[in-house]
């Protein structure tokens, strides 16, 4: 077992291979399981453990005594130690009931309840996952056993998890488990001592976990590792020798969990088209085309159809099931009449009817105030603007709020009571007496809370709208030829889920321009295409600069996020990440020129362009960091060295010019000039320090001040060579300097440095730099390779050539490497030929190793790529605020919690007819907590209910002007609800490009972009949200 893990932590496939050789003719329980017959025993390449015998335990896993004197950190590893271990424990045992409570009776039993041949391809692979995991329990119990002297185990996760075994029978098993289930469905559904079988089995076990439950644990598998393993690299500190492994680990598992996930994905993706084809006649060219595999399915869910009569009130209500594919959409009746009630044992799917199919070009998704109706265009303005509010109740008080009755008959029954508690209140301001309970303070905190009550449905009325997923579907032209749509509102689980359908639809339309056909390509599968879906998808292409002067270069670009309270809910699903770009350029020796884009659109905008006196080299966004806590020195210390917002750009004459952001006008905060009047060749940011790289091959910091702004008379000025610093990055409070085939560690409160080289060559200068986890990847000035480094130890993890995933044209040399991006999980490379390459790397904070095959883009430039950035933004949390619990309140404001079925024997009656109910147990108070603080008598009824134990403060009469609410979280008072404490947040990500014109890699390249191959163009790719 030792050799076995050595061979996985330090060799290639083929010592691995041979040391398994090896150690198989010394070791008995390893070795090939030769038999015949067995058709799932058959398929070579997977080891069967003979001599381990599945019913006996493997070695006791728990840690000793725990010694004196150990770290907080410590005592938190072995904690977290134990949970694996625990972990690691039950699921073996889940495992070892599969096979002996379920697989092996039904293999025995006569007659068989289950063929031979059947049982087989349900329990397929369960035996080899449990001998992966049998072997990594045991070597577990050895690491737990001298956990004391060496605190390691990430290197146990790697050599267990790496080997290519361990992906392959988890892979064969993800991919069988939706046909496994099937098969477990119809032998419940025909075979009913099959099904008291399962009933049986569960009821005895001590859990009653279902054998589905059981057999759905190695899917999960992986996940929980990964989270186990985050919590121990928290806790581990830099420098410990089990750190880099556990860094190591994380990306193995992360690797391995992508990939079942996709295999997952596409397993279900089949199912889900199966499915549907079953309900479509194999006549039609649908069943044709889903057949023939030309669909890709991009989004799947069951929705809620609403149909409104005249005055919006709701007719009737029914879920469908809605199938965005590539190029279509599909909508069909869910049926699950008829089918046995066996969902506590194994889920079952519904049975689909084909309802309607239309072509994503056809399709348009209306908003309120888009279909010409008065009302909603009101009501479209009123969502649009914060300062708003109150006209929005003013529009809404003669008219019917579309889908949300109940709300609105609420919402004026609220105003209503307003109304007469305004008279009340002037009646008692005619009295005579005064009273603690009863005078006009009471009175105005009555119409405080109502006007809260008001605004509160307001808002409900606007979350309700939130969940409307309203589509434009063509019809049949009428007798004039004139073409004809109608109208489809879904009711969405929440609006998140409104906010996906929006974004894929958007982008799916996109998707099917001629540039995006195919959009990219994969040169290691023979040029296998990718889904569009899958893919980052080319939205639009447009002139880096409005000015024609021909020599104008692009220097650098960088986004400035803001988030727009004035975009409509639905508008920031199609729009670019809210923002601006800011892009700057020139000319070699001459003049500067920076063009900033507004990007709170579909499409960019040119907002405004000024010029500069030198060409621009780069360009810096700084954001004001967040306070992390409460801590009221935390508080100070951020005050007074956060940087205000503002973009630094950096020009070839020395000189730094700060400029505030676009909403207060791009004013010219300050100008730095650099030391010795170098060229500033680039430009990062930290809490304490505005960094500079410099020509001649120095390091100058700028302090921060007490204005959130820089020093520009003391800057502290570090020589890290002789050449042009190239790149900085700013890592764990140090600074990364690249200089020639160098780079320079410095820390900026001591002054310290290290130095080590990235390569060799000293003819090779380190051009860029990005930092992704625990790694660093770097780009070379010759060669057509970039490396990966570790933060910590600084030592070499990888290196990899792109040079044969860019071989698009004929003839053409090996790339060099231009520009550098890492996001999303891909880490972005441009070439000096115009092409651009991703290539997948984990997302967690593990080591970004490139651990997949690359793409490349059939889109690129005709000339160098000169930058790539990355424009991310996340949406307002107020567009959000009821993404909890939102689901709960539109099925009462709508119905869709009980909709109404369609039936064949008589017409849908109005769902409506009932009067609503009044608002109920409503605290009404705003500020008040009490009356007995206010001067005058107790005015009540009841007598002797005083008692000498309550103090004024929780007397009795305090609250007898109040009705107490049923639910206590119903308040009037202006306080933030619970259920907003814990809101998602919704990324929008676009990778920009920057280069010489465009060119098509297509056989039929689409028309060129006007102005010919010497303007300066910017490429966007957007990526779909990430809920």
């Amino acid at each position: 077992m030792t050799q076995l893990m050595k061979a996985a932590r330090s060799g290639t496939k083929d010592g691995l291979e041979k040391t398994r050789i090896a150690v198989m003719r010394k070791v008995t329980f390893l070795q090939r399981k030769e038999t015949t017959g067995d058709s799932e025993e058959e398929e070579s390449g997977f080891f069967e453990v003979i001599g381990l015998d599945l019913d006996l335990k493997p070695p006791p896993s728990e840690l000793g005594p725990m010694p004196e004197g150990l770290s907080a950190q410590q005592v938190l590893r072995r904690h977290i130690l134990a949970s694996i271990v625990q972990s690691e424990r039950s699921y073996v045992e889940s495992l070892q009931r599969v096979l002996q409570d379920y697989r092996n009776p039904l293999m025995d039993m006569e007659p068989k309840l289950l063929s031979t041949r059947k049982c087989q391809m349900v329990f397929s692979r369960v035996k080899e996952i449990l001998h992966c995991h049998s072997v990594f329990q045991i070597a577990l119990s050895s690491r737990v056993a001298e956990w004391d002297v060496s605190e390691k185990v990430g290197d146990l996760f790697v050599a267990s998890f790496s080997k290519s075994i361990v992906l392959d029978v988890y892979s064969e098993y993800v991919n069988n488990f939706t046909n496994a289930m099937t098969v477990i469905k119809k032998a419940c559904l025909t075979k009913p001592a099959f099904l008291d079988f399962l009933r049986k089995k569960q009821a005895a076990s001590p859990d009653r976990v279902t054998l589905y439950g059981l057999m759905v644990k190695p899917i999960q598998r992986f996940p929980q590792f990964i989270l186990l393993l985050q919590d121990m690299l928290k806790n581990t500190p830099c420098g410990h020798p089990d750190r880099l492994s556990l860094q190591l680990a994380l990306t193995e598992l992360e690797t391995l969990a992508e990939k079942l996930n996709e295999q997952k994905r596409v397993a279900d993706q089949m199912a889900e088209i199966q499915q549907l084809c079953k309900s479509i006649s194999d006549r039609s060219s649908l069943y044709k085309s889903l057949s023939s595999g030309q669909h890709q399915l991009l989004l799947c869910e069951t929705l809620t159809e609403m149909v409104y009569g005249d005055k919006g009130q709701l007719l009737k209500s029914k879920e469908r099931r809605l199938f965005l594919m590539n190029d279509v959409l599909v909508c069909a009746n869910i049926n699950f009449k008829g089918q046995p009630d066996i969902g506590n044992l194994v889920p079952l799917g519904p049975r689909y009817v084909l309802k309607w199919n239309t072509p994503l070009a056809q399709i348009y998704v209306a908003e309120l105030g888009q279909e010409g109706n008065a009302f909603e265009k009101d009501l479209a303005a009123g969502q649009q603007g914060v300062g708003r509010k109150h006209s929005f109740s003013s529009q809404l008080q003669n008219k019917v709020s579309l889908g949300s009755p109940r709300l609105f008959q609420e919402l004026q029954d609220v105003k209503r009571d307003l109304e007469v508690v305004e008279q009340i209140t002037q009646l008692i301001s005619t009295l005579h007496g005064t009273y603690q309970n009863l005078n006009m303070t009471v009175a105005q905190d009555w119409c405080l809370g109502l006007q809260r009550l008001v605004r509160l449905k307001e808002e409900e009325i606007q979350s309700a709208n939130k969940c409307h997923l309203q589509l434009q579907l063509p019809r049949k032209a009428d007798k004039s030829g004139r073409p004809m749509s109608f109208m489809v509102v879904f009711i969405t689980p929440n609006p998140l889920s409104k906010i996906s359908w929006v974004n894929r639809l958007h982008l799916a339309k996109i998707a099917l321009r001629e540039e995006n056909q195919p959009g990219w390509l994969c040169p290691e599968e023979e040029k296998k295409v990718k889904a569009p879906f899958w893919s980052p998808t080319l939205v639009c292409r447009l002139p880096a600069f409005s000015t024609k002067a021909a020599d104008l270069q692009l220097g650098g670009a960088v986004h400035t996020p803001v988030q727009n309270s004035l975009l409509g809910f639905s508008s920031v699903s199609t729009s670019l990440p809210q923002g601006y770009l800011w892009v700057g350029g020139g000319q070699v020796g001459g003049a500067g020129h920076i063009q900033i884009f507004s990007l709170n659109h579909t499409s960019p905008r040119m907002l405004k362009a000024f010029p500069l006196p030198s060409c621009v080299l780069c360009v810096e966004n700084v954001c004001p960091r967040a306070p992390e806590g409460n801590d009221e020195r935390d508080e100070e210390e951020s005050a007074a060295g956060s940087a205000r917002p503002a973009v630094c750009v950096g020009l070839q004459d020395g000189s730094i010019m700060v400029y505030g952001n676009v909403d207060t006008g791009t004013p010219c905060l300050m100008a730095v000039g650099s030391p010795g009047v170098q060229p500033v060749k680039c430009l990062r940011h930290s809490p304490s320090f505005l960094c500079a790289g410099l020509q001649d091959g120095s390091v100058a910091l700028y302090p921060a001040t007490q204005g959130g702004l820089w020093d520009p008379g003391s800057p502290l000025v570090v020589k890290v060579g002789d050449g042009p610093v190239q790149a900085l990055l700013v890592i764990d409070g140090c600074v990364w300097a690249s200089c020639r085939n160098r780079v320079t560690v410095l820390e900026p409160g001591t002054l310290k440095t290290q130095t080590f080289e990235a390569v060799q060559d000293e003819g090779i200068s380190i051009t860029h730099m990005v930092r992704s986890g625990g790694g660093v990847w770097m780009a070379f000035s010759g060669g057509s390779s970039i490396r990966l480094f570790h933060t910590e130890t600084l030592e070499l993890l990888q290196e990899i050539n792109i040079a044969t995933r860019t071989m698009l044209l004929p003839g053409q040399k090996n790339p060099r490497i231009t520009a550098l991006l890492i996001c999303q999980g891909l880490l972005w490379v441009g070439t000096d030929l115009g092409i651009l390459v991703t290539l997948p790397v984990p997302k967690l904070e593990g080591i970004p190793k490139i651990t997949g095959k690359g793409m490349v883009s059939l889109n690129g430039h005709c000339g160098p790529v000169q930058f790539l950035t990355l424009a991310c933004s996340s949406i307002a949390p107020d567009e959000l605020r009821t993404d909890q619990g939102s689901g709960e309140d539109i099925s009462q404001s709508d119905g869709p919690a009980e909709p109404k079925e369609d039936t064949p024997d008589g017409p849908d009656l109005p769902s409506d007819n009932a009067p609503p109910s009044r608002l109920k147990g409503i605290l009404l108070q705003y500020r008040l907590r009490g009356t007995s603080h206010l001067p005058g008598l107790h005015l009540s009824a009841r007598e002797g209910s005083r008692t000498d134990s309550c103090t004024p403060a929780t007397s009795e009469e305090d609250g007898s002007i109040y009705e107490m609410a049923d639910e206590p979280d119903v308040w009037c008072r202006s306080r933030p609800c619970s259920k907003d404490a814990n809101r998602k947040e919704i990324t929008s990500v676009v990778i920009v490009s920057g280069g010489a014109g465009h060119r098509t890699f297509h056989p039929s390249p689409c028309a060129s972009q006007p102005g010919g191959d010497t303007d300066s163009t910017l490429l966007m790719w957007q990526l779909p949200l990430v809920l």
